[in-house]
């Protein structure tokens, strides 16, 4: 498409400029041409080296300038002859091109399309009719994966990934920001949490291991049509900041499997208040010193199995007990008993939650 786009530019352009001008790709072959017998021809004097060149150079009494919108050009554009006429033409087509061919991609480019559809910027009304027009198959099963990049390395990590997921027609890879990137990927109806898991892992893996670039990756719920991938990368969003308050450790955080940690995230600040001062005495929560929140922790681990959890703490099981009589005094919660454990469960998560200092409310 970029061809005819080129060409179309080039032709208005002949007759005011008067001389042989015209555009060649990375692979040195000429695609647009005021010549039109020129047009796929190899111009050996081009190629990736030539194309590095950010100002105008001369080569066998042609002037040349490489333009486009990545940080490597793609294309170079020429103008017959070397004089002072050649090296404004050569600099004002390549801005003319470069500008153009920008609007084009902005305008037709499916992955801005698709950023578009995540990020909520175009209408529900417009969105099919965006997609018939770049014929654009709306009715299969993608997932949203967000990767949130936490160290910083001289290596481009969209670069990365985009060689990782090459088939431009079904995987894009959308830079969100400085650190986030989206990977909009397509799937088959049987993939589960699991498989997208595994993909992530993949991905934190290669940017770890080969590269030293650390991440964390959010995943959303797989969707069946183009309109609700939205909502696939803002369940991707909410794994990460959940994710950031209760499973600190992890790197791969699933929406599927968030499970009551969704629910808190969700509540007001002042309901979460309400809820502590109502199960708690005033200030025995912050009594619990680590110590007894690692036996709290291991007891839960181990399904509020006395003998198990004093075996894996390596103390005696009267000692386990003894700690759990301690905290049913500064508590009023036995964690022996199911209900209470469930209560006492929960009051920690908000706790945890509220120390993150929410501001959603």
């Amino acid at each position: 498409m970029s061809n005819r786009l080129f060409q179309g530019i080039i032709h208005q352009m002949k007759d005011a400029i008067d001389r042989t001008i015209g555009v060649i790709d990375e692979t040195s072959v000429i695609i647009a041409c005021s010549e039109l017998g020129r047009i796929g021809e190899v111009n050996e004097n081009i190629n990736t080296e030539t194309l590095i060149s950010t100002v105008p150079f001369v080569i066998n009494g042609d002037t040349y300038k490489s333009f486009g919108n990545n940080s490597k050009p793609e294309y170079t554009v020429f103008v017959q002859g070397n004089d002072d006429y050649a090296q404004r033409y050569v600099q004002l087509l390549a801005v003319s091109l470069a500008s153009i061919k920008q609007y084009y991609d902005e305008k037709y480019d499916r992955s801005n399309f698709i950023k578009n559809v995540i990020m909520d910027n175009i209408l529900p009304g417009d969105i099919y009719l965006k997609a018939r027009e770049l014929h654009f198959n709306s009715d299969v099963t993608r997932a949203c994966l967000l990767i949130k990049i936490t160290s910083k390395t001289d290596v481009s990590a969209i670069d990365i990934i985009q060689n990782l997921f090459p088939d431009k027609s079904k995987d894009f890879v959308i830079n969100i920001n400085e650190t986030e990137i989206t990977l909009v990927k397509e799937i088959n109806e049987s993939t589960d949490s699991k498989d997208l898991e595994k993909l992530a892992s993949s991905i934190v893996d290669t940017l770890s291991s080969e590269f030293y670039t650390h991440c964390v990756v959010g995943i959303g719920t797989s969707v069946t049509g183009i309109k609700d991938l939205a909502r696939s990368f803002k369940e991707a969003q909410v794994a990460l900041e959940v994710g950031k308050v209760f499973d600190t450790e992890r790197n791969i955080i699933s929406y599927d499997n968030l499970g009551i940690a969704r629910l808190i995230y969700q509540l007001p600040t002042t309901l979460c208040d309400m809820f502590l001062n109502e199960v708690f005495k005033r200030g025995s929560i912050e009594t619990l010193d680590q110590e007894t929140l690692f036996t709290i922790q291991k007891f839960f681990e181990n399904n509020l199995n006395v003998s198990e959890t004093s075996r894996k703490l390596f103390v005696h099981r009267n000692t386990l007990v003894y700690r759990l009589e301690k905290i049913k005094k500064l508590t009023g919660l036995d964690l022996r008993e199911f209900e209470d454990a469930i209560v006492f469960k929960v009051a920690l998560m908000v706790k945890k939650y509220l120390s993150a200092n929410p501001t959603k409310y």
